[in-house]
């Protein structure tokens, strides 16, 4: 049974130096204020062009993302595989409007898809719909109205950037896992991701759907989508997380006057979530699940689960997965129990990644314990090696 916690076995990877950063780092993000400042401080020299790419790289970048380029993102997965920990190679440039920048975008995926073929620690590459499509595109559909003629052909460019890196990661057998976005974009993004799993999913699972269980209606949805692929011959990949936008989500359901989408409170987030997950233990004939946390008990109950039922460490319909430069405690301690782990690794320049690395520290402070959490692991590790 693996120890979550088991500092030894969850910082072996990290040099006295960077285990002193991460400290740091996770110290400065346990402030809410610290991280508002910091983020607002950031927000404005990127907007005078002060050159902080430098300063920005040796910290939170160092922390949370494997490197500018794909080469640099190989050699810290190289670091990974050695402990068994795979790796979920993420292009981690968002927030483009432009065609040009969509086909870029679509260019650097398939590059993506073609090097992890190469390598055996890369088994997943991630994809954000809206890195390769207009939000305002999305909205618009996800609302019902109509498009216009010129919108109808910018939606089938976005279907054909989709297919085409499905179909290189369907031909490369790598599997793709198609990111969560907001719930007024989700309706595009589903159809989208539903019509590539069905396409490339018949014998194995390739292409995931992400399902976030902070929203009310997600388990009937997962539950409903597992029913229709068994119908209509395919295999569900099923990832699951709690959810990335709760505060947007809040604040722009009382803005517009709709129905708030996220659950009511953590506790029934926590327990959709588990169900959810017990759920797709008890499918496995018919879906791969991702279980994507930073909870431990979650994983853990996975784990009790599977050694209840004869299922094997090394089940290939069965992954977890931690961002990289957190849950390390979860990741490397499941990875040395013979469980399937890969980490979600970013890669990019780093001021283009800096949205990304914001929405980090944001989450992080906001998670309730997640911080103290984290601070405290590391903080153990650090005693233990009489730093």
């Amino acid at each position: 049974m693996p120890q979550l916690n088991n500092t030894e076995i969850a910082y072996k990877y990290r040099s006295d130096k960077d285990l002193k950063l991460a400290h740091f780092l996770f110290k400065f993000m346990n402030s809410p204020l610290l991280t508002k400042v910091g983020i607002g401080g950031t927000r404005f020299a990127i907007a005078i062009h002060l050159p902080i790419s430098k300063i920005v790289k040796k910290t939170i970048f160092k922390q949370f993302c494997g490197g500018e380029n794909i080469n640099e993102a190989a050699q810290t997965a190289n670091t990974l595989s050695k402990y068994n920990v795979g790796v979920i190679l993420d292009y981690g440039v968002e927030g483009k409007e432009s065609e040009a920048e969509f086909d870029h975008a679509t260019e650097e995926m398939i590059k993506a898809i073609k090097f992890a073929a190469t390598q055996k620690n890369i088994p997943f590459v991630s994809l954000k719909v809206t890195g390769f499509a207009r939000f305002a595109l999305l909205e618009k559909i996800n609302t019902g109205t109509p498009l216009n003629d010129s919108e109808k052909e910018e939606w089938q460019r976005v279907h054909k950037r989709i297919d085409a890196i499905c179909r290189t990661a369907f031909q490369n057998k790598i599997m793709m896992l198609i990111d969560a976005e907001e719930t007024w974009i989700v309706e595009p993004v589903n159809e989208l991701t539903e019509r590539m799993m069905e396409q490339f999913n018949k014998e194995k699972v390739y292409i995931f759907n992400t399902y976030q269980l902070y929203c009310h209606g997600t388990l009937p949805y997962l539950k409903d989508s597992a029913e229709k692929a068994k119908e209509k011959g395919y295999i569900l990949g099923a990832k699951l997380v709690r959810g990335a936008y709760m505060e947007k989500e809040r604040a722009r359901a009382a803005e517009k006057g709709y129905q708030d989408p996220i659950q009511p409170d953590k506790k029934s987030t926590d327990k959709d979530y588990d169900d959810a997950v017990i759920y797709c233990l008890e499918n496995l004939d018919k879906l791969a699940l991702f279980i994507g946390t930073h909870n431990e008990k979650s994983c853990m109950d996975a784990v009790n689960y599977m050694q209840q039922h004869g299922l094997k460490a090394n089940n290939t319909n069965v992954y977890f997965s931690q961002l990289y430069g957190m849950g390390d405690n979860i990741s490397f301690n499941l990875a040395d129990d013979g469980y399937h782990v890969s980490k979600y690794l970013p890669y990019g320049p780093v001021l283009d990644v800096i949205p990304y690395l914001m929405r980090r520290a944001e989450e992080n402070t906001s998670v309730a314990g997640q911080t103290s959490r984290e601070l405290s692991l590391i903080t153990s590790e650090i005693k233990r090696r009489n730093l």
